[in-house]
């Protein structure tokens, strides 16, 4: 993969290697990935082949909801891996998360992006597709600090 990345001149971009890393208030490492939490928004940085489902989600939905409260946020999946979300269990990510003002996600590639299509058929977020982390977290801080 890093080849295609090479070829098509994308720049992957993790957060601990972005602008934004200074500004992390809290990051944990939990069984499907890392959680880098912001004033208003956090980042997800997953592992690789993983199908996220609301069962392994659980233990990241108690921190986000500890960190946000009744607050609104945004959420950036920073797609570095690919992994899968069980499109089937849309109905309750929509439920857990109703404070949840902007969702976005960072695709590296065509494929991850073209899953993003299906995946984005099942959800009520507010969302958009970006191809550098810096646009995503540009237009979910608009969006939350708009509201």
């Amino acid at each position: 993969m890093l080849y295609l990345l090479q070829i098509f001149k994308i720049e992957l971009m993790l957060v601990q290697d972005s602008p934004y890393y200074s500004k992390v208030i809290n990051h944990k490492i939990v069984d499907i990935g890392n959680l880098y939490f912001f004033q208003n928004y956090l980042i997800a940085e997953l592992n690789e082949g993983i199908n996220i489902n609301i069962e392994n989600f659980k233990e990241s939905t108690e921190l986000i909801l500890a960190h946000f409260g009744d607050n609104d946020f945004g959420f950036i999946g920073n797609r570095v891996n690919s992994y899968s979300i069980v499109i089937t269990d849309a109905r309750e990510f929509n439920k857990a998360f109703k404070n949840l003002k902007a969702y976005a996600t960072v695709t590296y590639n065509l494929f991850a992006e073209n899953m993003l299509e299906v995946e984005n058929h099942f959800f009520n977020f507010n969302k958009k597709n970006f191809t550098t982390l810096i646009e995503a977290v540009t237009w979910v801080e608009e969006i939350v600090t708009s509201n």
